[in-house]
């Protein structure tokens, strides 16, 4: 099964290995710390660049930042 992050992106929910808020988990500084060091490894794909509501975590190492909350996301992986 596949799930519609936004924009032109759509991934296979078998690579997903987590989705997170961004408000609430980038609070913590080893969070920000993975993020800054995947964006440094270029490993950060933004869906868009809209105001990212949540971040999603694949078995294939990338990172996609989108403007979609976790709900909506979880919504769509069922």
């Amino acid at each position: 099964m596949y799930v519609y992050l936004g924009g032109d992106t759509v991934i296979n929910t078998d690579m997903i290995t987590g989705i997170f808020d961004m408000d609430t988990s980038t609070v913590n500084k080893a969070t920000r710390d993975f993020l800054s060091k995947a964006e440094k490894e270029k490993r950060v794909v933004y869906v868009n660049y809209e105001l990212p509501k949540s971040f999603v975590v694949c078995r294939d190492k990338k990172i996609y930042v989108c403007p979609l909350n976790t709900a909506t996301l979880l919504k769509r992986c069922k």
